[in-house]
């Protein structure tokens, strides 16, 4: 039995090394997307070292670009389904430069009975320069930006709306719009949707003085 536990160890030690010299951006997550383990390949994607993404929720590192992908995902891992999942993401580079690329998953576990872990790697497909510096107004808020459906999201909070019930209005899973909700907060730095809601309002995504409350057209919006 220690002999047995010996070899393990050993090849656990080799797999370790093959892992940190793969030249792909490549991590161990748990079912829920926080990371366990990441190759200095990824890490570098996000200008840190390995240790600092241990803990990270993975689709807050790359942004996908289409929720309904990974309402899909979270469902079939939820029923245990065991495929290759892929995700359309882009990410803040160090240098500033915006990537855009694929993560793929697989869900790998010693059992089919066991809860899978994620084998993600990331693939770069292509990069846009970072744009110049603009000056910025003294005491002026920092550009914001909201999706259309992150702006319906907002809408609803304001007006009082549970996370069913927004989630129910706009045709989401709960794990949905907390995913919105969880990228809105990352992004604007707020605490808790109080503040979610506050900041909305004062940056122009939401119209002030209205009720209902509504979203404040964004540019390119038709009237």
């Amino acid at each position: 039995m220690e002999a047995g536990q010996a070899d393990a160890v050993v090849w656990r030690n080799r797999a370790l090394m093959v892992f940190d010299r793969v030249s792909v951006p490549v991590a161990v997550c748990d079912v829920n997307g926080l990371v366990a383990l990441a190759n200095p390949a990824m890490a570098a994607e996000c200008g840190t070292t390995p240790g600092r993404l241990r803990g990270r929720q993975v689709l807050e590192l790359f942004r996908p670009q289409e929720a309904t992908q990974v309402e899909r995902i979270v469902e079939a891992l939820r029923l245990r389904h065991r495929s290759r999942y892929q995700v359309s993401v882009c990410w803040r580079a160090p240098g500033g430069a915006e990537r855009y690329g694929e993560l793929t998953a697989d869900p790998v576990s010693d059992s089919v009975e066991e809860t899978p872990a994620l084998l993600v790697m990331l693939r770069v497909l292509n990069e846009r320069p970072a744009p110049a510096p603009e000056p910025v107004r003294a005491g002026a808020l920092e550009p914001v930006r909201a999706s259309a459906v992150e702006r319906q999201v907002l809408v609803l909070l304001a007006g009082g709306a549970t996370t069913a019930r927004a989630a129910r209005e706009l045709g989401l899973s709960g794990d949905g719009l907390t995913y919105h909700l969880r990228r809105l907060s990352a992004r604007w730095g707020a605490a808790n949707r109080t503040e979610l809601v506050a900041r909305a309002y004062a940056c122009g995504v939401l119209t002030p003085g209205v009720w209902p409350p509504r979203a404040t057209p964004a540019e390119g919006d038709e009237e």
